[in-house]
């Protein structure tokens, strides 16, 4: 079943973010850690939601996400990550969560949904051409990092 996540999905939260970044081959990138994520999903200057996909078995997936703002459209919704752990792809536990959030860019009444997919990531860009997606190839992502 798909819920909200809460302080006690922290652990299995970070497990994921880590899972994600070996995937993506930046496993030494996540520095984030769980009294940083508690604090950012549950203090006072809280910054993001987050989703969790359970089952007996334990939480097989997650998908982050926080409202933005866009000079253009107004509030949006960020899908910042979806990750399903490795051994439970391709059983409907993405599009699970991905409804999740969908359900609360539609609540909230936003103007738009976003999110980023590595190109080389094809299992991910399918998935998301199955809902229609806009897949945009004309923007460059610009970033800082701060040690």
């Amino acid at each position: 079943m798909v819920r909200k996540g809460t302080k006690k999905d922290i652990p299995a939260l970070l497990a994921l973010i880590t899972e994600l970044a070996i995937y993506e081959k930046s496993p030494n990138e996540v520095v984030v850690t769980k009294e940083i994520l508690l604090s950012d999903g549950f203090g006072k200057d809280k910054i993001f939601d987050f989703f969790v996909y359970e089952t007996k078995n334990g939480i097989l997936g997650i998908a982050l996400y926080y409202t933005k703002y866009s000079t253009w459209k107004g509030k949006c919704i960020y899908l910042e990550d979806i990750v399903v752990s490795q051994q439970h792809r391709q059983k409907g536990v993405g599009s699970k969560l991905f409804d999740a959030v969908l359900e609360v860019a539609k609540n909230k009444k936003v103007k738009r949904m976003e999110w980023q997919v590595l190109d080389w990531n094809e299992p991910a860009i399918k998935f998301y051409k199955k809902y229609n997606a806009i897949l945009d190839e004309e923007w460059i992502n610009g970033k800082f990092e701060f040690k």
